[in-house]
């Protein structure tokens, strides 16, 4: 089986439920916890390719940062990804990674149809 990784932050409830999902069906899953050890750009950048989506839909839109940083009127690729690099409170959560694909667990679901072969 490839390692599942999960991008989770222990204080987010979808973050724990999906770690606990991954624990119940006894899937080894290796934990990032992006908030203690940031993510460079390159992980950020090779995240969003296996999500296969922009930065800006990445964005955490309710967090204050993204108010205080103006980002709703960013469009820039790299400025978004900076700013997830520097306040990875930013990033979406919980990300799963599988192989060479990835989904935001966000609902549970989508976590379930990554990991289906494995459920």
């Amino acid at each position: 089986m490839e390692e599942v990784i999960i991008w989770h932050n222990p204080r987010c409830s979808k973050s724990r439920n999906a770690l606990n999902l991954l624990e119940e069906k006894n899937i080894n899953s290796k934990v990032y916890k992006y908030l203690e050890s940031k993510p460079t750009k390159e992980e950020i950048t090779n995240i969003l390719k296996l999500l296969d989506i922009t930065a800006k839909n990445l964005l955490r839109k309710g967090e204050a940062v993204y108010k205080e940083l103006n980002l709703k009127e960013e469009n820039d690729e790299n400025r978004l990804i900076e700013a997830m690099v520097e306040n990875p409170k930013l990033i979406e959560r919980p990300i799963i990674i599988n192989g060479n694909k990835a989904v935001i667990a966000r609902p549970i679901e989508n976590m379930e149809l990554l990991l289906k072969k494995y459920m």
